[in-house]
């Protein structure tokens, strides 16, 4: 288990510090850690790579450590990972999809930061979905790195031509479908009413079981080893989508889409309403509105994605490690880096921020955020994210192939969740 394979950041800490403590043995180094001047190593997928660049840059221009940022493809970052574990090669931190998080806990591949964490006083308003994905036998081991939500995005202008109110979000899945249809209506050369990942299972997973939360129904068991992705209000959401398919107003390309461009099109202003990353309201070039994503009923919730951060199982620089975490929990970073640049904060008491007051769409996110939630199983990944996942079947089944025994592919799933 991680309590026995990972070393503790007290234990990183004594190991990099003087012996002029009290306690021999132990190092005093203070909440924030140790600013020495040291060189440390963090890696993170490509997704995020904008994000950290904006962290590590503000903390090397305000701190004597520095931090040397790598970034990693994708679909390399789970391989590139694992082959550094078995090999001790570990960087100092490393930040990793909240879906693999539980595993890699599991494993033991990072330091135990459990008195560091509890030592902060604003803990109870950290993201509670990172903090129990990154919890094994009632020790934390990581902290959010980038909150990453999935939300409703429309694109104005589309709504507008299409007789819709621009102002006013879809507020059931069977408003969606008809927005979509209403866009689709337009016969707008390369224009489509909505586009999803439909042979991505994380996307799928990112954008689809918002829908079901929202209804008030459970995708998995409160253990992770059983799939509810049979259940009435799922059932819902793939007749809503196998309709929106025959009808024609999803992006064709949306059903051999395996991640990559899953949301290209929506940038590109060519599809009229989607559920899309919050990460990229920066960087979506035109007028946007913004809201949580409905289920089959009304509702809103969202799927709190994106990476948790700790201090590898093989960094013998723990203490410096943790002055970079302290400081990115830190009003500073969160509010001066992260919102600055349109992006979710992960302590509650920092929702409101001058930033997001600016913003409408800001306080939205922020606001579902608190209404979202973060699924944990041991094996996710081999179960929805996989490119062969049980889930993928089920949803192509449901969606593009007619129908299938919903409740066999769902029995699928749970097997694999109980491997």
């Amino acid at each position: 288990m991680a309590g026995v394979l990972a070393a503790t950041l007290v234990l990183g800490v004594a190991a990099c510090g003087d012996d002029s403590s009290d306690d021999p043995g132990v190092v005093q180094a203070g909440p924030d850690g140790v600013d020495d001047g040291s060189e440390l190593t963090l890696w993170t997928r490509a997704p995020l790579e904008k994000q950290a660049k904006l962290l590590v840059e503000a903390y090397n221009a305000s701190h004597q450590n520095k931090v040397n940022l790598t970034v990693v493809p994708n679909d390399d970052y789970v391989a590139k990972v694992g082959a550094a574990a078995g090999s001790g090669g570990l960087p100092d931190l490393f930040a990793a999809d909240i879906v693999y998080v539980p595993n890699w806990v599991n494993q033991g591949l990072f330091q135990d930061l459990s008195a560091n964490i509890d030592g902060l006083a604003f803990k109870d308003t950290i993201n509670k979905g990172h903090l129990a994905a990154g919890t094994a036998d009632g020790k934390e081991y990581v902290l959010p790195f980038v909150l990453d939500l999935s939300m409703l995005f429309w694109n104005k202008g589309l709504f507008k031509e299409a007789g819709l109110d621009p102002e006013k979000a879809p507020a059931n899945l069977t408003e969606y479908a008809a927005a979509a249809k209403a866009v689709q209506a337009l016969k707008k050369d390369g224009v489509y009413g909505t586009a999803a990942g439909l042979n991505c299972g994380g996307c799928l997973v990112f954008t689809w079981f918002p829908s079901i939360w929202a209804d008030g129904g459970e995708v998995l068991s409160e253990d992770g080893r059983e799939s509810k992705l049979a259940d009435e209000t799922a059932q819902k959401v793939y007749s809503t989508w196998a309709d929106l398919w025959k009808s024609g107003a999803v992006l064709p390309a949306s059903s051999g889409e395996t991640g990559p461009t899953w949301t290209a099109a929506f940038t590109e202003g060519k599809i009229g309403l989607m559920l899309y990353p919050a990460t990229l309201l920066s960087s979506t070039p035109f007028d946007v509105g913004v809201a949580g994503i409905p289920g089959p009923n009304g509702g809103a919730s969202t799927f709190v994605g994106g990476d948790g951060i700790g201090v590898s199982k093989d960094s013998k620089k723990s203490a410096q490690a943790w002055n970079f975490l302290s400081w990115m929990m830190s009003e500073e970073a969160q509010v001066e880096v992260l919102a600055k640049n349109k992006d979710v904060v992960s302590r509650s008491d920092l929702a409101g921020n001058k930033y997001a007051a600016e913003d409408p769409r800001l306080v939205t996110i922020n606001e579902v955020a608190g209404k979202g939630d973060t699924p944990v199983a041991m094996n996710f990944q081999q179960a929805f994210n996989a490119p062969s996942s049980p889930w993928l079947t089920l949803v192509r089944n449901q969606v593009l192939n007619g129908g299938g025994d919903v409740q066999k592919d769902n029995g699928q799933i749970t097997s694999v969740l109980q491997q």
